[in-house]
């Protein structure tokens, strides 16, 4: 009897060479880059998560958007964020997420999911460099600046 399964491909395109990207030196070129790229008309309205993905001489590969959710959280599918690092090839994350309501301060989720997703990265061999916190008026956290990484 013959069986019948699905066949799985992968497949990561780039659309410029990851050679003429930018590198990301500090906290401060990730937080400018990762507010710009924030849908301004929502940023202030729900949260959502996103990771830059970066190669091993910390240029961008990607920022991929991995939820978005309410007013006051968001959910992270830890599955589904190494799908992406992995797919991509990618040796270094800078994780993301907007505060609607300005605060730049973590929560206790903030630090038990940066926390959960560092341990499950160093399997990967992959380096989470930053956890980055953004607003709307265009400030930002960061977690590697204040110790907490």
């Amino acid at each position: 009897m013959k069986y019948k399964v699905n066949e799985i491909q992968v497949s990561y395109k780039e659309k410029k060479a990851v050679s003429q990207s930018l590198a990301i030196r500090s906290s401060k070129d990730a937080g400018k880059l990762l507010f710009e790229t924030w849908d301004q008309n929502t940023i202030g309205l729900q949260e959502t998560f996103k990771v830059l993905l970066l190669n091993n001489s910390n240029k961008i590969k990607g920022i991929y958007q991995l939820s978005t959710g309410g007013i006051t959280g968001t959910l992270v599918d830890i599955r589904i964020l190494f799908a992406v690092v992995l797919k991509t090839l990618s040796v270094g994350v800078i994780l993301s997420h907007c505060h609607p309501s300005g605060k730049l301060i973590p929560s206790e989720a903030d630090k038990q999911l940066t926390e959960k997703i560092k341990n499950a990265a160093a399997f990967f061999d992959v380096k989470v460099l930053d956890h980055i916190i953004v607003v709307p008026s265009g400030e930002y956290y960061s977690f590697s600046d204040e110790g907490i990484l």
